[in-house]
């Protein structure tokens, strides 16, 4: 009975050996044969799936700066415009016969100072008007000492003189037609002119 358990036992182990050396498959030899059209396009989508870094070229530097450049001038230009239409859609108003500033007046010239020390590449013309009452004579002097009472509010503030200029148009270029006193209130002005310096 002992033997035939040997036996057995043997027996069992040499088929597990046997059963795992064994491979039912044997391994390929040959390899796949793809055709040359299949082939190409492989290499192609790998080839393209591969970005390649763009070489940049002196000329093409250039152009991206130039290009850079153009864009920072533009903003530049967009922002130094709306600094002049603020400055130019501002009128300093005075009462009927009168060249001193009113505080509304100062309040309003405080920001226009404010804006000229910013920029400092603005200079102005400062216009003196009155409206259509008077002589001739009479409004250019009355304009004069309007736009010059400006420049003096201003260069006191800090904005050096030869940055401004004034000049008196009595009432010859009103802002609104008309004899009324809505109309006179609203010539007896100095309004801006901005100039941009090199």
């Amino acid at each position: 009975m002992k033997n035939l358990f040997k036996f057995a036992l043997m027996a069992s182990v040499a088929g597990l050996v046997f059963t795992a050396c064994s491979n039912p498959e044997p391994p390929k030899t040959d390899p796949e044969v793809v055709p040359a059209e299949e082939y190409a396009a492989v290499q192609a989508q790998e080839s393209d799936s591969v970005v390649a870094q763009p070489v940049l070229n002196a000329d093409s530097l250039a152009a991206v700066k130039a290009k850079e450049e153009a864009e920072r001038l533009e903003a530049e230009r967009a922002r130094l415009e709306t600094l002049i239409n603020q400055i130019m859609s501002e009128d300093v108003y005075f009462d009927f016969d009168r060249f001193e500033l009113t505080e509304k007046a100062k309040e309003l010239l405080a920001q226009v100072a404010e804006l000229l020390m910013k920029e400092t590449r603005f200079t102005i013309t400062i216009e003196g008007h009155t409206d259509a009452r008077g002589t001739e004579d009479y409004n250019f002097t009355l304009g004069a000492k309007r736009a010059m009472k400006v420049k003096e509010f201003l260069n006191a503030y800090g904005i050096e003189g030869n940055r401004m200029e004034s000049v008196s148009y009595g009432k010859e270029a009103p802002k609104a037609a008309g004899e009324s006193e809505e109309a006179y209130s609203q010539n007896r002005r100095a309004n801006f002119r901005v100039n941009i310096r090199d």
